[in-house]
């Protein structure tokens, strides 16, 4: 994997661009940040879902697993799952359901609550993963070599502005 160090400062000064470029009556700036930024996701996001599909799993239900192993015990309830997949519990509980009887989920009920159901990720959830990670790193090892500088920042501002961080240094030099 190749490793590009960004400058924060530049970085910064595109994401406040970015700021200030959506305020005006034209944002072009902002949109261009915005078109590479979703062209870059979606290159990704397409490189997960077909390895998903060649590995034999629906690409919602690999996320699904992706959340369960990902959270912060590797186990989430049912409503937990679809409001991170953002889909109905209904339609989470029947994905579940799939998953569990592939072998690639447990259902483990609460302790404490009979109603709630836990879903943990099993030895074969968690090695087809491994699996689908390994080859899609291959593609977006490819793909993100053939960035530009310009595509890497931008994305970077985008999302920096998305969920609300800003470098700033502090007064003191410390």
């Amino acid at each position: 994997m190749t490793v590009v160090v960004i400058d924060t400062k530049k970085l910064e000064q595109r994401r406040q661009r970015v700021v200030k470029s959506r305020d005006t009556s034209d944002r072009h700036f902002y949109f261009n940040c915005v078109a590479r930024t979703r062209y870059i996701l979606r290159k990704v996001f397409r490189m997960v879902e077909e390895e998903a599909k060649r590995a034999g799993i629906d690409p919602l239900a690999q996320q699904a697993l992706i959340q369960i192993y990902g959270s912060e015990n590797s186990m989430l309830r049912v409503k937990e799952l679809a409001e991170r997949l953002d889909v109905s519990s209904a339609f989470a509980s029947s994905m579940v359901k799939l998953l569990s009887e592939s072998g690639y989920a447990s259902r483990h009920p609460d302790k404490v609550d009979k109603r709630v159901t836990w879903i943990g990720i099993t030895k074969a959830g968690r090695e087809l993963l491994h699996r689908i990670d390994e080859q899609v790193q291959i593609h977006v090892d490819y793909f993100t070599r053939t960035l530009s500088a310009a595509d890497r920042e931008a994305a970077m501002s985008i999302l920096m502005f998305y969920i609300g961080i800003s470098f700033h240094s502090r007064l003191d030099g410390s």
